[in-house]
């Protein structure tokens, strides 16, 4: 599978203001070049005190603005040039000072009076702080990062934990794999903006006894993929996942459950709240009517033990019960991990659980791999994920269903319409 490049043909402006940070930013460099942007790198004269303009000179392989005076700009406007050519500018680290310094609008050196003078409408301003928690906490930073926000610029953290001083709090500037998800999530397409989806990912466990369980293969890889484009693409994202080990997406607000009724307990208030309803989790149809106290065991017996099952709580046909009796609100998706017949036995979930969308995969050959290829049924069609049914990596695929589904959704009722 290639590597997907996320800001193919993206031009990312990086600016470095004064503090220890600037470490992190090197490594952001490598990333953002990685995932296929072009990065040009403006440094204050703080920045250049921790890390060499050299340094960031050879990880983005182009020249390193410092001076609004630079005599390489033929018509000596730096600020105008750098700030037309991307497509964000992206400061990390943001000192107290510099986010003061945006805050009141003062431009007395290149990096703010680039950020002053960039397109307001076609190029973000993505401000990551990075300070001591003292710093962070004082109410005149409280109050520029209030005008900031209130200016337009998106506020990337900070993190929490050990800082440089040897104290420990809020203030860390976020590491750069979180500000790359952030960076790719700011550039997205909004096509879901403001949707309020509820997303289900992962197994369920159905313990027998303290030990042992009924469980499947299920990674929770799609759903968690689907979470982020989901966020990506502008909506509110919550995310109620099964038993995996699998990092929570940036800006995704994760509940972790068990067993099916423990999930079922968890979907259904949330999706009265919902405009679409996603389910990928691999429910347990049926769980032990009983469980053992104890760990049941062996002990020489030749006779293995018998379970009586009893059934499920179906999760996906409660929540489109209740959307159908409520306008079809929310909207719900549902998927359908096959083994064979894949097109047929889609078709027949749709029309069993009363939903409008199915998205069908054979799952035996695809759980817990990153690639997969999907099959997109509706009762009056079908088309294959990507169009030549070949696999491909599930964030790209989760990116395309949030495409697929804005489309479906255009015109359609929505949850507290505002």
């Amino acid at each position: 599978m290639s590597e997907r490049k996320d800001l193919h043909g993206r031009h990312v402006l990086l600016g470095l203001t004064g503090g220890i940070a600037c470490y992190k930013s090197a490594e952001l460099v490598r990333l953002l070049t990685k995932a296929g942007a072009t990065v040009q790198v403006v440094m204050t004269e703080a920045a250049a005190a921790f890390i060499t303009p050299v340094t960031m000179q050879a990880l983005s392989g182009r020249p390193v603005l410092m001076s609004q005076w630079d005599a390489r700009e033929p018509n000596n406007m730096a600020h105008i040039n750098a700030g037309r050519e991307a497509d964000v500018i992206v400061i990390a680290p943001a000192s107290a000072d510099f986010m003061a310094k945006l805050a009141q609008g003062r431009a007395d050196e290149l990096l703010s009076l680039t950020c002053l003078a960039r397109p307001r409408e076609t190029c973000a301003l993505l401000v990551a702080p990075a300070m001591n928690r003292e710093m962070w906490a004082h109410p005149a930073t409280q109050r520029n990062l209030v005008q900031l926000q209130a200016d337009g610029s998106i506020i990337l953290g900070p993190g929490a934990g050990d800082q440089a001083c040897g104290e420990v709090g809020d203030g860390r500037m976020l590491e750069p794999e979180e500000l790359l998800e952030d960076i790719v999530a700011a550039l997205a397409p909004k096509v879901l903006q403001g949707k309020r989806l509820l997303i289900t990912a992962g197994p369920t466990f159905e313990p027998i006894d303290p030990v042992r369980g009924i469980t499947n293969h299920s990674s929770g890889k799609m759903g968690f993929a689907l979470a982020r484009a989901a966020r990506e693409a502008g909506a509110i994202v919550e995310l109620i996942a099964g038993p995996v080990h699998l990092p929570t997406p940036r800006g995704v607000r994760r509940i972790n459950v068990m067993t099916a009724r423990e999930m079922y307990d968890a979907v259904l208030p949330q999706a009265a709240q919902s405009d679409v309803f996603i389910a990928t989790a691999a429910v347990a149809d049926w769980r032990p009517a009983t469980l053992a106290e104890h760990k049941i065991k062996k002990e020489g017996k030749k006779v293995a033990p018998t379970f009586e099952l009893t059934e499920n709580p179906d999760i996906l046909a409660a929540v489109a019960q209740r959307a159908n009796a409520a306008g079809g609100v929310p909207y719900c998706v549902g998927f359908a991990a096959e083994s064979e017949q894949l097109l047929a036995h889609a078709r027949a979930k749709l029309q069993r659980k009363q939903i409008p969308l199915i998205i069908g995969n054979l799952g035996p050959a695809t759980f817990g791999r990153d690639d997969n290829a999907l099959l997109v049924v509706d009762a009056q069609s079908h088309h294959a994920l990507p169009n030549d049914g070949t696999a491909t990596d599930k964030l790209t695929l989760a990116r395309a269903l949030m495409l697929e589904l804005a489309k479906r959704l255009a015109g359609y009722p929505q949850v507290n319409p505002s």
